[in-house]
């Protein structure tokens, strides 16, 4: 098999026409973008408001749950599940970053419930549909991180607005890099079996 996972999905590169190739690899590469970009403010200015805060994470869940909505409906080389999982999983994140943007004043320990939470279901996401052979890797590696950082935030949802800064700047800069990795490799050895 040559699966790969990508934005958490598991699909063969070889039953997509080039053009849906290249859109997913345009879509994992936004998504690397967004979460690079969002997690290097983050970290360069971690002495801002809980307001920015919302904000950057509102708007990365409002795009990458776009991003999977988006996917689950038009994607055609994927499970009939794995888009229903994609749909749902979006419309939470899409809610997710809703409630972020509209709540600026909302505590801390509100906005880490709702990051903590959001990333456990991303990671699981990521794990339950990481394909079974040796493409599988940036899929485990996203669905651990996402994992790790949602129970870390769970279980500081009170700390200072720093702390949930750096730890929330790490992890985007990471997923961020996972996710650039698989939109330059995503297909590329589609065309050559």
């Amino acid at each position: 098999m040559s699966d790969i996972t990508a934005l958490g999905f598991q699909i063969d590169p070889k039953s997509l026409s080039k053009s849906e190739v290249n859109g997913i690899r345009v879509a994992l590469g936004i998504s690397a973008v967004v979460a690079l970009v969002l997690g290097i403010l983050v970290l360069v200015w971690p002495d801002k408001t809980a307001g920015l805060l919302a904000i950057l994470f509102g708007l990365y869940f409002l795009i990458i749950g776009i991003v999977r909505l988006a996917k689950g409906i038009f994607s055609r080389g994927i499970s009939g599940g794995s888009r229903v999982l994609s749909i749902l999983l979006g419309l939470l994140l899409v809610i997710a970053g809703i409630f972020a943007l509209r709540n600026l004043e909302s505590t801390v320990a509100l906005l880490g419930i709702i990051i903590g939470i959001a990333w456990i279901i991303e990671g699981v996401a990521a794990l339950v549909e990481s394909a079974s052979d040796g493409s599988r890797w940036p899929g485990i590696v996203f669905g651990v991180i996402s994992i790790i950082a949602g129970v870390v935030v769970l279980f500081l949802p009170t700390a200072t607005v720093g702390v949930l800064l750096i730890i929330g700047g790490i992890f985007l800069v990471i997923a961020g890099l996972v996710q650039l990795v698989q939109a330059f490799t995503f297909g590329r050895n589609a065309s050559a079996a």
